[in-house]
């Protein structure tokens, strides 16, 4: 199984760099349970999509050189950035 990231914790990891994430088969059964309720619709999904802009723009300084620091990601951002 997946070790503990837990500062308390005996096998705490100093960094990620060390971390084994589990594989498929090895992730336990989960389940999710949606509560009727009055509130808007909101917090299904948002959470991983925060890190998605800086893998993108990660992946492009790693290809072209040019780090780009704001957004949205667009053509001209990328030919003028330096």
């Amino acid at each position: 199984m997946g070790q503990s990231l837990s500062r308390t914790d005996a096998s705490s990891r100093a960094n990620f760099d060390s971390y084994l994430p589990m594989r498929i088969d090895e992730v336990p059964v989960v389940e999710t349970h949606l509560i009727k309720n009055a509130e808007a619709p909101g917090g299904i999904g948002e959470a991983p999509t925060a890190i998605v802009s800086a893998a993108v723009t990660n992946a492009i300084f790693a290809a072209t050189g040019k780090r780009l620091r704001s957004l949205p990601i667009d053509t001209n951002s990328l030919k003028s950035s330096s």
